[in-house]
């Protein structure tokens, strides 16, 4: 059936690569961007404002709200970090508030991150793990709290915590994926901890499935089989006959990256227990065959 969908941060690496997914599959695109239209699918707003005109869902049946400054843009100052809540925060409260004053069933999957569980070593966590510690954590609370409006309206509301995202152009995986080419990859501090990668386009189709079932609650988008970052690295090596061995050890990271490193340092051994529990089945299960959809899709 086809829908009409509205997306947020749709500019971005995730969102562009939804809207492609949707108009090709044929549902109807209504872009929500901040600044002047360009042409019939964009929707202009203000998201700093924290108000949404109802009127702009008419006929929408889901909203996916995917915006956010990115987490790596730069060093986590005290300024950024309120940026990055407030990013969140503030055109989620928008659209749930709007959803809440339609008086209609209007979907929301909102954007979210296994940064939820903050860092949890080999513990296995699915949605019923409860939350962790930690700066990244404290933003997603922020973040999925603010869809309550929705919520308490009785509106269908899933959190999508999406997992690190395997793509050419990915926050995490463009500079990996560089650096292995080169013989320089390996791995970041010790290379223990889990990274709960899943390939961007398993990402997307993800997120299509928690529409289509209209799937409510938190929603781990992560591959079926989470690894620790140095197999990652070292299975890249595999696939591009480079070596894997030089790494980056844990204070260095420190020292350039600041508190940021400790997201990139921290492990998350989330699984999709309720993506899979519905019905999905990914196209990129194992890791060597989302490494060599990485490594296809960036040549």
């Amino acid at each position: 059936m086809t829908q009409r969908i509205a997306v947020t941060g749709s500019s971005g690496l995730i969102g562009g690569a939804l809207c492609h997914a949707l108009r090709a599959r044929g549902d109807e695109v209504v872009r929500l961007v901040r600044r002047p239209p360009e042409h019939s699918e964009e929707v202009q707003w203000d998201p700093s404002s924290r108000h949404l005109d109802p009127g702009v869902l008419d006929g929408v049946d889901a909203v996916v709200n995917l915006a956010g400054a990115s987490i790596g843009e730069k060093r986590w100052t005290p300024a950024f970090k309120a940026t990055l809540i407030s990013s969140r925060t503030d055109g989620t409260t928008a659209l749930a508030e709007a959803i809440a004053a339609s008086g209609r069933q209007v979907h929301l999957v909102n954007g979210s991150a296994v940064g939820y569980y903050g860092d949890r070593g080999d513990e296995v966590l699915t949605e019923e793990s409860p939350g962790g510690s930690g700066f990244l954590a404290e933003l997603v609370r922020a973040w999925e709290g603010a869809t309550e409006p929705a919520r308490a309206a009785g509106a269908p509301v899933a959190c999508v915590r999406t997992g690190i995202v395997l793509a050419p152009e990915g926050d995490a995986f463009k500079p990996l994926l560089l650096l292995t080419r080169l013989g320089l990859g390996g791995p970041l501090g010790n290379g223990r901890h889990y990274w709960p990668w899943i390939t961007l386009h398993d990402e997307v189709r993800g997120i299509l499935h928690v529409l289509d079932q209209r799937l409510e609650g938190p929603v781990n988008l992560t591959g079926p089989d989470p690894a620790p970052q140095r197999e990652i690295v070292a299975e890249m090596g595999r696939q591009l006959h480079r070596p894997t061995i030089l790494p980056a050890p844990a204070f260095a990271l420190r020292v350039v990256l600041g508190e940021m490193s400790s997201d990139i340092l921290a492990s998350q051994r989330a699984r999709p227990r309720r993506l899979l529990d519905s019905g999905f089945e990914h196209e990129h299960a194992t890791l060597p065959d989302a490494v060599r959809w990485l490594l296809s899709d960036a040549s």
